[in-house]
């Protein structure tokens, strides 16, 4: 599939913009899953612990393979004091203690493989280089890597984490608003999975929320936008997660969220809605992003925007959500 370019293909140094992938699927390990990442892409594969991998020196850099949950992992800060104790060495004791923790963790992980779903966690790619993604995705098709509609268990996602275009208030903003108003369509477009949709993770903007920035009297500055966004969200379970942007945008901002370990602060917009559909060979990562790139062209035009933003005001205040879906595939076909 063709790569849609974004309305602003350059970041502000002139660079192609830059896209982050994150995958989750189920049928393939950790171990298993970073082998392929190395032949397909080169690199080194090193084992951290017994669920968590890198693979460093890919023509982009360093790829993160793990199980996803943090329970399965050893605790870095818990052995780090285990390791030394008022400058001392650690005795036989914290020995003993640091290679029980780690070992129950593994034991957890290995109990949970096929539940907790194994995640590849890809480094920033120039946008017009994403297609690169899906040869990854067609090794892990070929040895049997199951995504989301295996099961009604796996509440799998992709991720796409987009190189912002510029961090001024208007260009974020603008991208915000663009978002809730095509995010129905998204939804449509993708047929989220009913177990992702049930699960927290991908949880739809409040309508209160949508039509107070879509107001066309709506213009806080970044300090604004940023606190109005954490009063209306505080959680990082958003189908377009603002969080690590306002995290790297204000990392002195005294909101505990935006400190939280699991908010990995980046110039991104942390977009979590799509299915991880591997068990259909014409999806990819190029299907997911052309989606995306039509926020990122409706957030570059502003009297379209304006357009579009009255039109879902009036929406919000009608008792169903057909006419808006067709009012969108109308829009789009004509766009």
């Amino acid at each position: 599939m063709s790569l849609l370019p974004p309305a602003i293909p350059d970041s502000a140094s002139g660079e192609p913009r830059k896209v982050g992938v994150e995958i989750e699927f189920a049928g393939v390990g950790p171990i298993q899953a970073a082998r392929l990442v190395e032949m397909t892409f080169g690199g080194t594969v090193t084992q951290h612990s017994a669920h968590r991998l890198s693979v460093t020196d890919t023509p982009w850099g360093t790829f993160h393979v793990e199980l996803d949950s943090k329970y399965v992992h050893p605790d870095e800060t818990l052995l780090e004091r285990m390791r030394e104790s008022d400058g001392q060495p650690p005795g036989m004791g914290e020995h003993l203690r640091a290679s029980l923790h780690s070992r129950t963790r593994e034991w957890l992980g290995d109990m949970v493989a096929g539940l907790v779903p194994t995640e590849i966690v890809c480094p920033p790619l120039p946008w017009h280089e994403l297609d690169r993604i899906d040869e990854l995705f067609d090794a892990l098709r070929r040895h049997g890597a199951e995504g989301t509609d295996a099961s009604l268990m796996y509440g799998f996602g992709l991720h796409l984490n987009a190189e912002i275009p510029g961090g001024d208030v208007e260009s974020v903003l603008a991208h915000l608003r663009a978002y809730l108003i095509l995010a129905d369509w998204l939804r449509h477009q993708i047929v989220v999975d009913v177990t992702r949709d049930v699960l927290p993770h991908t949880r739809p903007f409040h309508s209160e929320y949508a039509a107070k920035v879509l107001a066309p009297d709506y213009a806080p500055t970044l300090d604004a936008l940023i606190d109005d966004y954490l009063i209306a969200n505080p959680t990082r379970n958003r189908e377009l997660d603002l969080l690590p942007l306002f995290a790297w945008l204000r990392p002195d901002h005294r909101n505990p969220l935006l400190r939280e370990t699991l908010v990995k602060p980046r110039p991104t917009y942390h977009y979590r809605l799509p299915n991880a559909s591997l068990s259909d060979p014409e999806w990819g990562v190029g299907v997911e992003w052309n989606r995306w790139v039509e926020v990122e062209r409706l957030a570059a035009d502003p009297v379209r925007l304006a357009e579009r933003s009255g039109a879902y005001r009036e929406h919000l205040a009608q008792p169903t959500l057909n006419r808006w879906l067709d009012s969108l595939r109308h829009w789009m076909h004509d766009r």
